[in-house]
């Protein structure tokens, strides 16, 4: 039987013997003898197949290892769909109440563990539950009353994260450093006359490293915020922890300066340099530079006063030809904003030519007593994550400024 197969059944046993036990607790009286026996049965069968999965999990888990790269297929679907059930506040909830995780956050959290090759402080919770909608299960509690209004709930304003929608390449489940072959030279070739020897060349090679760097920060949020069940609220502390983690990495995306962080596109030798443009042909040039490299302008980034600025100025000044930058698009190439990039910055590539390596899944660490959360009823809430940013080819990027 497959390994996603033997985690449903286990579920659905694990989730009949928590209803026994609510429906008694909830008529406030012991399980009947009917009842007893039935949660005994099904406590047998969880157990049996808890060790079918061990067994499942230690062959797949040895079969990776003997290959040294990530087993492909059933296994690799199975981690998905984990991925994708993962509640993060039944995470925050147990770390909180000081419990043990249980159901699918705890088979998430030990096979990321053994994916990682290292414990996590707190809990794994996928990276794409910081980037998808809160997903109800079916065995989540019963939802708050709506007077909480977790949709009236009025957040701090953030900067856009727009770095990884733009085609950024992720890589995941990494281990050590990463090191990708690039081409480097080629051939010698040329034309020669008769019995003449052809030019001799040697192909070169190049390498893309990747090494582990962590991000993190600290948020606080309210006891009573995390105990909910509501949908919204759990859509709420998703939002919240993406800002935590996904703007660090979507600023080293950018403008990483490395060292102790990634080094961003803006800061990677190797870039191509320009003049910010005040005029139709200067916009044409920039487009040029990344053909003339064998390379596809795909689209533009910008902090907003530089958009202003380029939706200002004529095509042709007077004749009515239009605008740089008109309804979202610079020739014929959609402009991003966001205040992550410098307010003197217009960046044009491809971001497809950035890979972001990811080495773990996000780490959260609840503490219900450090202060001054504690103090005001609240609890600390830490997330961290691992990761690096390079660049396949470097030439792939324009970085236009204002001229000195």
């Amino acid at each position: 039987m497959k390994l996603s197969a033997l985690r449903e059944q286990r579920s659905e046993k694990v989730a009949t013997m928590k209803a026994l036990i609510d429906e008694a607790a909830n008529d406030g009286r012991d399980l009947t003898a009917e009842e007893t026996q039935r949660f005994d049965a099904l406590k047998g069968e969880e157990r049996t197949l808890a060790s079918q999965i061990d067994r499942a999990e230690y062959l797949a888990e040895a079969e990776r290892r003997s290959a040294a790269t990530p087993v492909a297929g059933d296994a690799g679907a199975d981690f998905d769909k984990l991925a994708r059930r993962v509640s993060v506040l039944k995470v925050m909830r147990a770390q909180m109440e000081g419990r043990s995780l249980d159901g699918v956050e705890r088979e998430y959290a030990q096979e990321a563990e053994r994916r990682s090759g290292r414990r996590a402080q707190g809990a794994f919770i996928p990276m794409q539950a910081l980037e998808q909608r809160a997903i109800d299960t079916g065995a989540a509690p019963e939802i708050v009353p709506t007077q909480h209004r977790p949709q009236d709930y009025i957040g701090p304003l953030r900067n856009r994260l727009l770095a990884r929608r733009l085609g950024v390449r992720v890589l995941s489940g990494l281990s050590g450093n990463v090191s990708i072959p690039k081409y480097g030279s080629g051939l010698s070739l040329g034309w020669v006359g008769e019995g003449e020897a052809v030019p001799e060349g040697t192909m070169g090679f190049d390498s893309v490293t990747l090494t582990p760097k962590h991000t993190g920060g600290k948020t606080e949020m309210s006891r009573q915020l995390i105990q909910q069940s509501s949908p919204d609220i759990e859509q709420l502390v998703r939002a919240d922890l993406t800002a935590l983690v996904a703007q660090q990495i979507d600023a080293a995306l950018i403008h990483g300066a490395g060292g102790k962080e990634p080094t961003g596109v803006l800061n990677t030798a190797g870039i191509q340099e320009a003049a910010m443009p005040d005029n139709w042909a200067g916009v044409l040039a920039l487009s040029e530079l990344l053909e003339l490299a064998n390379l596809e302008a795909v689209n533009w980034l910008s902090a907003p006063g530089i958009k202003t600025s380029l939706a200002s100025i004529e095509k042709v000044p007077g004749s009515g030809s239009g605008f740089l930058l008109q309804n979202g698009v610079m020739d014929d190439k959609p402009f991003n904003v966001t205040n992550q990039m410098p307010t003197d910055t217009l960046l044009l590539g491809d971001w497809s030519q950035v890979m972001l390596g990811i080495w773990s899944e996000i780490d959260i660490l609840v503490n219900p007593y450090a202060e001054p959360a504690y103090s005001r009823g609240g609890v600390q809430v830490r997330a961290m994550a691992t990761a690096d940013v390079a660049l396949r080819h470097p030439q792939g990027f324009v970085v236009a400024r204002p001229a000195p």
